[in-house]
């Protein structure tokens, strides 16, 4: 198309025929979802407690990125089995599932690292981690847990493409289409 378009635009000088013709649409599909055992294996294969448990928590919730490095302490609610979530997607609150397994995840987590105002501290303790700086959920991080579960044979296919943020792409089982 772009070669027709530039063909009768600046070829034949004709600037009327180019605005008439149409881009085909590109289909809209579905997104691959990771298996269990494929999610398992990927979180496995981050070597830092702290980003590991992030990152659990953030698919294991739903969470956005945000989100995920917003949680305080205090926002893990065991008792009603929920985590608060502040100033989520449009600055609303909401409240999320918390799984009997993410709970003792974040229990071992918490037990080890022993947090005190935010879950998951930056290099300040009393700043959270950054979500803006992409290592915790930049490409890098994701990409090294990839190649390192398809170099063991744990993961067949590639599920990520690279236009989507690596957390976004992990937040796909909670969408509309579940």
């Amino acid at each position: 198309m772009c070669a027709l378009r530039f063909f009768y635009g600046v070829t034949l000088g004709h600037a009327e025929i180019p605005e008439r013709i149409v881009y085909p649409r590109s289909p809209r599909t579905l997104p691959v979802v990771l298996s269990a055992g494929e999610v398992v294996h990927f979180l496995e294969a981050v070597p830092s407690l702290k980003t590991r448990t992030a990152l659990t928590t953030a698919y294991a919730a739903g969470l956005r990125a945000s989100e995920t490095v917003g949680l305080k302490v205090g926002d893990i609610d065991s008792g009603r089995g929920v985590i608060r979530v502040e100033h989520g997607k449009g600055g609303k609150d909401r409240t999320v599932m918390l799984s009997a397994q993410l709970l003792r995840i974040l229990r071992v987590y918490w037990r080890l690292a022993k947090p005190q105002g935010w879950l998951f501290p930056g290099r300040d303790p009393n700043r959270p981690m950054s979500s803006s700086t992409g290592f915790l959920f930049g490409p890098r991080t994701h990409n090294r847990a990839d190649e390192a579960n398809c170099a063991q044979g744990r993961m067949e296919r590639q599920f990520r493409p690279p236009s989507r943020p690596a957390v976004q792409v992990r937040r796909w089982p909670f969408g509309p289409w579940r």
